[in-house]
């Protein structure tokens, strides 16, 4: 059970970030609470009561206060981000403490243990403006869908963003063989197929491997293992609280997986081949793939059959021209990655897409 308190005072402390301030003297409820911080990778400050030190009540960005010491912070300055914790389901009243002591919302655990999690974990992680997400597939097979995205993540990271490109094409060979990177330490997909509900941003990227500056989600060498849809879900959301650019390589298939990944996408970019038979193919690919994501644009490849040119594509599919993506083959075995040159073709088209899409929130 979790409820809200409307209440119109500016926050006391914007911007900070760090662990809640934990207020109980139940060692029972205090362990539920430790317990909490911990699978939202935060470390807490404990105290029986309002805390001594000056600027440490004011200071925390979340305060949790046992319904036990409501009593003993009734004196305490009004702030935003108290949360009265109890454990009585049937005690009404805990709404006239939570009132006493100016809390915005009153918990009640065991129900309401995810949603403090999740209030726990964006604290400890400083949320700010989500990454901006860019989904790449292929109209057809072999349309270069991959090689564009990987040159995207490279570009992007080059430029000093944030970058994570997310592979999620188990059936694709690996975005980290296509970057050089196969043996690179890190975790792979089937490490995250039990994840559910929220995973931690900042452990997310800190378990990955980083290739050329950026940090990729891709497959391991092993069978194929289908990752549900609610891993899918909590792994690209935890990217996205990141910050900066977060890259998906998709399948031209759509099952439950992939539509979790198109409802996280800011924009898609659907790579073509301008030749009829290509563009008949992703036409019924952008069908499908339209049914969850509204933004969706068409990135032509040549080279052009005739009477072709990149606008006619984009005009027959019914999607907005993202631009013509120029070609540059790949170059493995410990060579340049795709857009790894910055003055090539590809890292050209790169630089300009995300020119025209900035990525406003993230860090570096």
């Amino acid at each position: 059970m979790a409820g809200a308190i409307t209440d119109n005072r500016p926050p006391a402390a914007e911007g900070r970030q760090g662990g809640p301030l934990i207020v109980t003297e139940d060692a029972v409820l205090l362990d539920d609470l430790l317990r909490l911080c911990a699978a939202a990778g935060a470390r807490p400050e404990v105290h029986h009561g309002v805390p001594e030190r000056r600027g440490s009540w004011e200071a925390a960005p979340l305060v949790l206060v046992g319904d036990d010491a409501a009593r003993r912070v009734r004196g305490a300055a009004r702030r935003r981000g108290v949360v009265l914790v109890g454990r009585d389901q049937d005690d009404s009243g805990v709404w006239r403490r939570a009132v006493e002591i100016g809390a915005d919302h009153v918990l009640m655990l065991p129900d309401g243990e995810q949603w403090l999690v999740d209030r726990i974990a964006d604290v400890a992680e400083g949320v700010g403006r989500p990454a901006l997400t860019v989904g790449v597939l292929g109209g057809r097979g072999g349309a270069g869908a991959s090689t564009l995205a990987c040159a995207l993540a490279v570009t992007s990271a080059r430029e000093g963003r944030r970058t994570l490109l997310v592979d999620a094409d188990p059936l694709g060979g690996g975005l980290d063989v296509l970057l050089g990177g196969e043996a690179a330490e890190g975790l792979r997909w089937p490490a995250f197929a039990a994840s559910r509900g929220r995973v931690g941003g900042g452990a997310l990227e800190e378990s990955l491997p980083e290739l050329h500056a950026l940090r990729v989600l891709s497959w391991d060498r092993g069978d194929s293992v289908a990752i549900p849809p609610q891993a899918v879900r909590a792994v690209l959301a935890a990217a996205r609280r990141r910050g900066g650019a977060v890259v998906v390589d998709l399948p031209r298939r759509v099952d439950e997986g992939v539509a979790e990944a198109l409802a996280q996408l800011d924009l898609g970019l659907l790579v073509v081949p301008a030749d009829l038979r290509a563009i008949a193919a992703a036409k019924r690919v952008a069908s499908l793939v339209g049914m969850v994501l509204r933004d969706l644009r068409v990135a032509v490849r040549g080279p052009y059959a005739p009477g072709l040119d990149d606008r006619q594509v984009a005009r027959l599919l019914g999607l907005p021209l993202a631009g013509e993506v120029p070609a540059e083959p790949p170059l493995l075995d410990g060579g340049v990655p795709p857009g790894g040159s910055a003055r090539g073709p590809l890292a050209r088209f790169c630089t300009a897409f995300w020119q025209r899409v900035p990525v406003e929130g993230g860090g570096v």
